[in-house]
């Protein structure tokens, strides 16, 4: 896919989530304060993390979109990355908030102090909050994967994970407007058990995030579809010193490999151009492929650069 439309496809993706952030986030923090709910106060916080996460997403796409230049020969994909691991350490943040908040109210419970009983109100912004913010992950997931973005698709399970924090956040509520005063307790739990699960994702884009900033190499089975691609050739040999990277969302891929050494270098520039474009049909037109051509070993032969 073109960059540009590449670009212009996340911006919009990015903007339909923000818009639905502002509401929510607006709707729940007045849900919080007049239904006094701890719950809907640290979803509405979450919310708030979910449209400082668009605006993040918005920046660095239109850097890591900017095409190579002499001081970025790689071009600027590894932007888009740092936005992943970004997002990461802004979801950790948010669920350790909310997790010590839970548990000073907690706190206070267990030492006699009665909590407030939540409003109606907060029960209603949980469902609107489920279903919304459900329908815009599935769209981001979707238009993530389809984009071959890293930060779209940790961008959707922001919102995926505001939509689990209100599943908890209503239950929460509910338990303490159904069972009455004596479970009020419930909503800071709900808010506690809110932050674990925010927590985990957190930690998992982070992985994610730090594994392609660390310059881990391709999934196995990406490894094994190149040597597979090189082995085609009948008259190419002994495929090693693969390396693999990604770089935002191209893939670079380095190797060396034998062939006769008494062939011209005309029909190994033929054949390695060949290799060259099933790679990039494989992995993305942008995937970057370096080749280095040795001539196959005879006996008592030795050669440089092996």
């Amino acid at each position: 896919m073109e960059r540009s439309r590449r670009e212009k496809e996340i911006y919009k993706v990015t903007l339909v989530g923000s818009l639905i952030n502002v509401a929510l986030l607006i709707f729940k923090f007045v849900a919080g304060i007049v239904g006094r709910s701890s719950a809907m106060t640290a979803d509405a916080v979450h919310s708030l993390s979910d449209f400082v996460t668009d605006m993040i997403v918005l920046i660095f796409v239109r850097i890591s979109s900017k095409p190579d230049d002499e001081d970025h020969t790689y071009g600027h994909g590894k932007y888009e990355t740092l936005a992943t691991t970004i997002i990461g350490l802004l979801l950790g943040g948010v669920a350790i908030g909310i997790i010590a908040k839970g548990a000073i109210m907690i706190s206070s419970w267990l030492q006699g102090n009665e909590l407030e009983k939540p409003g109606m109100l907060a029960l209603w912004a949980a469902l609107a909050s489920i279903v919304l913010k459900e329908l815009v992950y599935q769209y981001t997931a979707y238009k993530g994967k389809k984009l071959d973005s890293t930060v779209v698709v940790a961008n959707a399970w922001h919102h995926r994970s505001d939509a689990l924090s209100s599943i908890g956040t209503l239950v929460g509520i509910g338990g303490a407007i159904l069972l009455g005063r004596r479970w009020t307790v419930l909503d800071p739990l709900a808010s506690i058990v809110v932050g674990a699960m925010i927590m985990r994702i957190s930690v998992k884009l982070l992985k994610e995030g730090l594994d392609e900033l660390m310059e881990k190499s391709l999934p196995p089975e990406s490894m094994e579809k190149i040597l597979a691609i090189v082995r085609e050739y009948p008259d190419v040999e002994e495929p090693h010193h693969l390396r693999t990277r990604r770089i935002g969302n191209i893939s670079v891929i380095s190797m060396h490999f034998r062939m006769d050494g008494e062939i011209t270098l005309r029909q190994a520039h033929t054949r390695t151009s060949q290799i060259e474009q099933r790679l990039k049909q494989e992995f993305g037109a942008d995937t970057i492929v370096n080749i280095h051509v040795e001539p196959i070993k005879r006996p008592g032969e030795e050669y440089l650069c092996e």
